[in-house]
């Protein structure tokens, strides 16, 4: 959507067409006192377009980039190569707004690549049905907990302490003035969710089980036989993926027992831009579709027999279902489901899958090159994606600050999060990690 400057001319004549003498008459409904005038607000001068210029440059410039430093940091927020192809197709103007398209008949462009983005979230989370996004990996995750509390009317959950900690701070907040029951679960010597804990504390109103797969600690949760005994008792199993690449050589959550699979979608073609906007997935079972929050786009035919797409679920509040609705969301991120949905329809099943394949192959490599440093530990061996915890014979945050006057990035300390981890750090290597800063890494750990 182009952007067309109004003159002066223009506001004069705007103004006089709805009968009122300037723009300040437009707000003479808001009280005096309640007004900010100019010296309030205290703007600066405007700018000739040139100066602005440089003026933005030199504010870029005080930003830390990954042009700059090199980066392994992860945590639930990820660099990995995205394809330009992406940014030229989601700068055309037919997807200018991510507004949910309320008239079919004039949005098919737009509901087809929603459409196309359920199918392929289907296709990662081996599940039946989902929905057409949602604000990101936190509050879908939030969501699905409501989800399980509607469908079996439970108020107790199981939640894992190695999910990521902002996650589990937004299902709290979701859920503070309600009567959940919210237990947390402890995690292993091997820094995986204590599956005997759970099973030793499930009771008839246990509604859900909460993990995290790969969890915070980069750890890939085996949960089969865990799934197995949850169904036995009626309680859902809840899986949330932070790191959405692992979906590209793990196998499917849906196809390991999940009830519910819910994650965020950054790691397909979105950047980490100091946090968002981003894009949550959202995944279930079919016989759960009436339960599940958001809008569904659907695939039917016209009068005419040609294949058309519809909203075929939309039970939010916005619609018919109002205070009955499953939820307040009230956007479907298109325009972030539209870039992952490029960004998968681009590399392809092959190509996620070889991607994936060197997250792994370079976390293992830069585990190894650690683990041979003298006063370092990897603190929990067991299976990883591109994530894992490293003990360091000095605090955390200590170690972050030697590593920064190298412009390394060392990764994110958990003391803040674990206060029994107070000498770790969570490191993460992504395809974009060259052998030459892993190396740099290891070398200047060496010299501590």
């Amino acid at each position: 959507m182009r952007y067309i400057p109004h003159t002066e001319q223009d506001v004069k004549q705007m103004l006089a067409e709805i009968g009122v003498k300037n723009i300040d008459e437009l707000f003479d409904s808001i009280p005096e006192s309640l007004r900010l005038n100019n010296e309030l607000l205290a703007l600066p001068p405007s700018l000739p377009e040139s100066e602005l210029t440089e003026y933005l440059k030199r504010l870029q410039k005080k930003n830390t980039t990954s042009e700059d430093e090199s980066i392994f940091l992860g945590a639930g927020a990820y660099r990995h190569f995205s394809p330009i192809l992406i940014d030229h197709l989601i700068s055309r103007g037919e997807f200018a707004t991510s507004y949910t398209p309320y008239q079919p008949e004039v949005s098919q462009g737009t509901l087809q690549a929603i459409f196309e983005f359920q199918t392929m979230v289907c296709l990662l989370t081996g599940m039946e049905i989902a929905n057409a996004s949602m604000y990101d990996g936190a509050s879908a995750l939030a969501e699905a907990v409501m989800m399980a509390y509607r469908i079996n009317r439970r108020n107790e959950f199981l939640v894992s302490s190695a999910i990521h900690p902002e996650y589990r701070s937004v299902v709290d907040t979701y859920t503070r003035g309600s009567k959940f029951d919210l237990k947390e679960v402890p995690y292993t010597a091997e820094g995986g969710t204590d599956f005997e804990f759970i099973l030793k504390n499930l009771t008839e109103n246990t509604a859900a089980v909460v993990i995290q797969s790969p969890n915070f600690f980069g750890t890939v949760e085996k949960y089969v036989s865990l799934a197995e005994s949850l169904s036995k008792n009626g309680t859902l199993l809840i899986v949330a993926v932070a790191e959405a690449i692992s979906l590209g050589i793990l196998k499917p959550p849906g196809e390991r027992g999940a009830d519910i699979v819910v994650g965020e979608g950054q790691s397909f073609g979105l950047p980490v831009s100091f946090g968002g906007p981003y894009v949550g997935f959202f995944a279930t079972r079919e016989k759960f579709l009436r339960q599940m929050p958001g809008r569904l786009v659907g695939e039917t035919k016209d009068q005419n027999g040609k294949r058309a797409y519809v909203l075929t679920l939309s039970t939010r509040e916005q619609h018919i279902r109002r205070e009955r609705a499953t939820s307040n969301i009230c956007t479907n991120q298109g325009l972030c489901a539209l870039a992952a949905t490029i960004f998968l329809s681009t590399l392809g099943k092959q190509g996620l899958y070889e991607m994936a394949t060197l997250n792994v192959r370079k976390a293992h490599y830069l585990k190894n090159r650690l683990a041979h440093i003298s006063g370092f530990e990897i603190k929990f061996g067991t299976h990883s994606f591109n994530e894992f915890v490293l003990e360091c014979p000095r605090p955390a945050k200590e170690v972050l600050q030697i590593l920064k006057q190298d412009h390394i990035i060392g990764g994110y300390p958990l003391e803040q999060h674990y206060p029994e981890l107070k000498n770790c750090l969570l490191l993460c290597t992504t395809e974009l990690s060259s052998q030459e800063d892993m190396d740099r890494l290891a070398d200047k750990l060496e010299e501590m």
